[in-house]
């Protein structure tokens, strides 16, 4: 890992960190990453040790976890909003040494907690006197699975350096995607703006303050956005491109950003933490039509659902059978459309809805209903039914107050006129709050 290291020596006064208004240089982040490693010796700290960091995005933060994978540590990256509760993961994962950031992110406190945990996939991991990373799953088909990555291979795929920009990493430290952004600008030697709350305002004016250029978010903060109508509030004209995963975009949210957004190039991403973070390219005409695999990649499909073969795969799960077959292949569940070199992700396997036999993707529904006038979110899911197997579900966000009865009678008018009558909503219900988790990914359930 030391060429990303003499990378960052080659531009020292260049700006690596814009964090709560506060200047990080290139030359700053390696005097942090060497004091680190000098606190690292003193407190013996001993390759293979498991360490887990409590904290979010920060300068400080970085470059504690290149020191750590310097000293060959398995580093188990949490947040204040992870998908797992501390306790837990520190079970799953094992714990040699805690360090808790400050809540600016500046000072870190160390302190040596031994939780053992009797894993073969650590100790065989551990011989390879490699780094490790230790990131955990959303759990949206059970409990959360601590996914185990040689952090070489995480950092190597971005030896290529490219063009550096100006971006905000959206995703979570302890989130694959977040984790991928910050090595991706960094190792470009971009800037990295960070902000400690990610509301549609901060954001905005993160991107108005410092000319971001690109924004990487998820569909169901792009919805927010385009309902907000901030972006006729800040300037930003700076951005040049933003990207967006993790979940399925709507087309009526896709169109909005192309009106809102003319001269910012739109971009479809796709990864997962078990594979890592492919290359990608949308088509370019307004779909959600995208190429995907690059270098170290390769794609199948199976009975219309993806399979993905990585060189950047994980190692295992601590805490779950490997879901890689004989060959090296992983299955996605993600469901998709084929036209020659062209996906089109439809949605999770988990996440569909059979009604009477019929398949419904939420996504389909969600597009139709977000079309309406006064929908700000909405949220489809399927609930159990004793006829049917299933009933979709609408879950709706209103911009204003408006009678449930007379919402009930739009959606079902509406959604009658574009979609299978089995596709039509036969329970519609009013949020009283945001329909995303703290990670702004949709929540689909009651």
């Amino acid at each position: 890992m030391h060429w990303l290291l003499e990378r960052f020596d080659t531009a020292p006064a260049h700006i690596a960190f814009i964090h709560e208004g506060r200047q990080v240089t290139y030359a700053e982040v390696l005097a942090s990453i060497s004091a680190f490693s000098a606190r690292i010796q003193t407190l013996a700290i001993h390759k293979g040790d498991v360490v887990v960091v409590i904290g979010d995005y920060s300068p400080e933060i970085f470059c504690l976890i290149l020191a750590l994978a310097q000293n060959s540590n398995i580093v188990v990256p949490l947040s204040k909003n992870s998908v797992i509760e501390e306790e837990v993961a520190l079970v799953v994962s094992g714990c040699d040494w805690y360090v808790k950031f400050s809540a600016d992110g500046k000072d870190a406190a160390f302190s040596q907690r031994i939780i053992e945990t009797e894993n073969e996939l650590l100790t065989n991991f551990r011989k390879t006197g490699a780094p490790g990373l230790v990131l955990f799953s959303s759990g949206s088909t059970g409990k959360p699975k601590g996914i185990l990555h040689n952090f070489y291979l995480v950092v190597e795929k971005f030896r290529k350096k490219r063009q550096a920009v100006v971006a905000i990493p959206f995703l979570m430290i302890d989130h694959f995607g977040g984790i991928n952004t910050i090595l991706a600008i960094t190792s470009s030697l971009g800037t990295v703006v960070t902000v400690s709350d990610r509301s549609l305002p901060k954001i905005c004016e993160a991107i108005e303050s410092y000319q971001v250029e690109l924004l990487p978010a998820t569909p169901s903060f792009l919805t927010l956005l385009m309902a907000s109508k901030l972006q006729r509030d800040y300037d930003l004209s700076s951005l040049k491109r933003i990207t967006y995963g993790t979940e399925v975009m709507p087309q009526s949210t896709l169109d909005r950003l192309t009106k809102a957004f003319p001269n910012v190039a739109l971009q479809q991403t796709y990864g997962l933490s078990e594979v890592g973070v492919l290359r990608s390219q949308s088509r370019g005409d307004g779909t959600l039509w995208v190429r995907i695999g690059g270098e170290g990649f390769q794609t199948k499909i199976i009975n219309d659902v993806l399979w993905i073969k990585s060189e950047y795969a994980m190692v295992g799960y601590l805490n779950a059978p490997s879901e890689f077959d004989v060959d090296g292949w992983f299955n996605t569940h993600d469901q998709v459309e084929v036209d020659g070199d062209y996906f089109r992700i439809l949605g999770r396997v988990t996440d569909l809805i059979n009604v009477g036999g019929q398949k419904v993707y939420p996504t389909e529904v969600e597009n139709v209903i977000l079309e309406m006038n006064n929908i700000q979110d909405v949220a489809v899911f399927g609930e159990k039914h004793a006829l049917l197997g299933q009933i979709v579900v609408a879950k709706l966000l209103l911009e204003t107050p408006e009678d449930i009865e007379s919402v009930k009678k739009r959606v079902r008018h509406t959604c009658l006129g574009k979609l299978a009558t089995f596709k039509v909503p036969s329970k519609i219900i009013l949020a009283e709050g945001e329909l995303h988790s703290s990670r702004q990914k949709k929540i689909r359930r009651e």
